[in-house]
């Protein structure tokens, strides 16, 4: 359970990084390239406490998975931008994918 709890907190650094990407504007605004920097940093030093207990292709299955469904979320309500429906039924796909590793794999502690 304590390698889950570092890959969601991986994953929140990562959603709060990816954002910031977007408000750096190219990298051309400091604070959000900073905060850029330091997300990324935690979000890699996180992720790799998760490897502890699940396994690499796993954990990256469900952080890249939980991270596009996050992003395309906060992409919606902060950037308004829009998804069409083949991108919903894509992060919905990603989101059963998700679920089925999380309740009938053995490999996620």
């Amino acid at each position: 359970m304590k390698s889950l709890s570092f890959l969601l907190i991986a994953i929140f650094f990562e959603i709060i990084g990816t954002s910031s990407i977007q408000a750096s504007q190219q990298f051309t605004r400091l604070k959000p390239s900073i905060l850029v920097v330091v997300c990324f940093s935690l979000t890699f030093y996180f992720f790799s406490h998760s490897l502890k207990g699940i396994s690499l292709g796993v954990a990256y299955a469900l952080w890249s998975g939980l991270g596009i469904v996050a992003i395309s979320i906060v992409g919606f309500f902060i950037f308004k931008q829009k998804l069409d429906w083949p991108a919903i039924i894509g992060i919905a796909f990603i989101l059963i994918g998700v679920f089925i590793i999380r309740m009938y794999s053995k490999t996620v502690v």
